[in-house]
């Protein structure tokens, strides 16, 4: 299935789509997975080490709860089995306690598997970009990565060679991009690794809900957030069309969060219990319910710009819930009409709606009891 990834003027990302092509192994997927989450970080480059040891720490819980299995001969696997033997972590570990013993792991085993990873992965990843014939490839790596950087507009290029320690500095047009299309990208990025366990443990139900250790979300503020709203006037729900009561609320992501796996506040709306529960895990009817979403947004941004209570509770919750300068620039900016709000929430809102589609989420319509 096709993912639909945001054009961008002057970057290729019709090879960018390819990357994780005749995946024979998870490697590509973990690697890019972290270089992602630096980015995000605010980070400019890494070192193999960095990357390698936050790829173990991401494939830890799958490994270590699930023994899921990797790929035939999976050095990322074989590192993940070999610290839980020598480690006595639990499977769900807190996240910096087990990057810490990582990080500090002298076992030779274990440095030994580090050291695999790092054989081809880094170099190959960006293979879609580079016109290699398979010769080209058959060369030490110092000549290699000098081949590679003398590629123009890559996701990254080598510093000079130096094993787990040599680091990769990430160019600053595809650093923006992936910030803008943070949600897109780490959709893909799901979508690709839960195709390809799936396909390497087929008798194994529910792999997406195996990746990583459950996390409770609470959204009590979101929830206190409508609540006062509700105080100054009625909100009527998108799907039952019911007014909401403070005793029978709950908050909805309309795109489900285990496709968008964040709580941003563009993307979140109240509804009742019974209807979120009904929901589940679908897409809501785009040309049923975009417009009474935007509407039900509109009032929300309306009486932010009016009452000072429910402005000081916005910028609350905005800490939390809104991580894009970029959407906060357009959508939440004094003065926009009906029109305009619900034209601007529409361009952040439908691209990610339609890649969750393509990932295979159903859409779904509220039928009442």
């Amino acid at each position: 299935m096709d993912f639909i990834l945001p054009e961008s003027d002057g970057l290729r990302i019709e090879y960018f789509g390819h990357l994780f092509d005749n995946t024979s192994e998870c490697y590509k997927m973990f690697w890019f997975q972290v270089i992602v989450e630096k980015i995000l970080a605010g980070q400019t480059s890494a070192s193999f080490g960095e990357i390698i040891d936050e790829m173990i720490t991401d494939a830890w819980y799958m490994v270590a709860e699930y023994h899921l299995n990797l790929g035939p001969r999976d050095n990322l696997e074989y590192a993940v089995n070999r610290l839980v033997e020598i480690s006595g972590f639990r499977a769900a570990e807190d996240k910096a306690a087990l990057l810490q013993y990582i990080r500090n792991c002298k076992d030779p085993e274990v440095l030994r598997y580090k050291k695999i990873l790092t054989a081809n992965v880094p170099y190959r990843l960006q293979a879609p970009f580079l016109d290699f014939k398979a010769d080209d490839w058959n060369v030490g790596k110092r000549q290699l990565i000098d081949r590679i950087n003398a590629y123009y507009s890559l996701i990254y290029k080598f510093d000079s060679l130096d094993g787990l320690n040599t680091k990769i500095h990430f160019d600053e047009r595809w650093s923006e991009y992936i910030v803008r299309n943070q949600v897109i990208i780490k959709g893909w990025l799901k979508y690709s690794l839960v195709e390809y366990l799936q396909r390497r443990n087929p008798n194994v139900p529910g792999v997406i809900n195996k990746l990583y250790p459950p996390q409770e979300r609470k959204l009590e503020d979101i929830q206190k957030y409508w609540k006062l709203i509700m105080t100054v006037k009625p909100v009527v729900e998108i799907y039952g069309n019911g007014e909401l009561t403070d005793r029978d609320i709950s908050i909805d992501h309309f795109v489900p969060w285990s496709y968008v796996a964040n709580d941003e506040i563009w993307n979140l709306h109240p509804t009742t219990k019974s209807i979120n529960s009904a929901k589940s895990n679908h897409l809501p009817r785009w040309e049923v319910y975009f417009k009474k979403l935007a509407g039900l947004e509109y009032l929300s941004y309306q009486l932010m710009w009016q009452s000072e209570r429910i402005r000081k509770e916005f910028e609350q919750i905005k800490r939390k819930h809104l991580n894009s300068p970029l959407v906060e620039g357009r959508l939440y900016t004094p003065n926009l009409s009906r029109e305009e709000f619900g034209a601007r929430l529409s361009e952040i809102v439908l691209p990610v709606y339609q890649s969750a589609k393509a990932a295979g989420f159903r859409e779904w319509e509220y039928t009442a009891e």
